[in-house]
């Protein structure tokens, strides 16, 4: 009788331990799979440069050069109704704001940005963040054109830019092989140009463009490049192109956290807007 209550003494012990081990597996599984789910954002909240100081980092601010440069800013939805006047006064001229994404969103803000810019003076453009795993180039293209992002002759209006970028949402290249990433692109870029008369500005990062699309360069020849990186310098640019005509180089400045430096003086921004 002693031997049979010990086993079944034994027996509940290993019960017991299983239950404490399966429980333990809950409470460090359940967490994880959560956190990963919530660090997913809600569809329409991506920016221009949302994923640059994650994946690129953050190396300090740029060294003043010789060569003139003009300041601007772009903004999204996240920043609201923007204080225009406070930044025309602390010299930003020029600005981009966030017009559409995919075929699914449209921003907001974008009336107060886009108008707010261009009535205190600045030369000012729109922007639309592409999602290249929900519909083709062509059909966002139009999208973007239809929702704020086309252009006029006007002196004060830039042309359209697409912001390509890590994906927010789900895989970083969006689903797609490079060669399928390079054809997408193009067909954005056609379709804007056939709608619109101009060649849209590409917004990218050089790791990210080498990583998905294979640091291809035959749009550099029509396309003007927006570089992403915060540091010190635009470091190495993609393949094509053999200078930058803006750069973002922080997520973090005055007034508006994304600040731009157009490379060149202010009479080269008001070149870029009458094509």
């Amino acid at each position: 009788m002693l031997v049979h209550r010990s086993g079944s003494a034994r027996g509940r012990r290993f019960a017991v331990t299983g239950i404490l081990l399966a429980a333990f597996s809950l409470v460090f599984t359940l967490p994880a799979d959560a956190s990963s789910s919530a660090d997913v954002p809600a569809r329409g909240s991506a920016h221009m440069g949302m994923g640059v100081a994650a994946h690129d980092g953050e190396h300090g601010t740029p060294v003043p050069g010789r060569a003139v440069q003009t300041e601007g800013v772009d903004v999204s939805s996240h920043q609201g109704n923007v204080a225009w006047s406070t930044l025309w006064s602390s010299g930003v001229k020029w600005a981009y704001a966030k017009a559409t994404e995919g075929t699914y969103y449209t921003n907001p803000y974008f009336a107060q940005q886009y108008n707010g810019s261009y009535n205190v003076g600045m030369i000012r453009g729109a922007y639309h963040f592409a999602t290249p795993d929900t519909t083709s180039g062509a059909t966002q293209a139009n999208y973007f054109v239809d929702h704020g992002g086309g252009w006029s002759r006007d002196g004060k209006t830039l042309p359209g830019a697409l912001d390509i970028e890590w994906n927010p949402y789900g895989a970083t290249c969006y689903g797609k092989s490079q060669s399928a990433m390079v054809s997408w692109i193009r067909d954005f870029l056609n379709t804007y140009k056939a709608r619109t008369g101009r060649d849209a500005v590409i917004y990218t990062a050089t790791s990210w463009w080498t990583q998905c699309t294979g640091n291809y360069g035959g749009f550099a020849a029509d396309n003007p490049l927006w570089i992403a990186r915060y540091a010190s310098t635009v470091g190495t640019l993609p393949a094509g192109w053999g200078y930058y005509t803006m750069w973002q180089y922080t997520s973090s400045g005055p007034t508006v956290g994304d600040h731009n430096k157009f490379n060149g003086a202010l009479d080269r921004v008001q070149a870029l807007a009458n094509g």
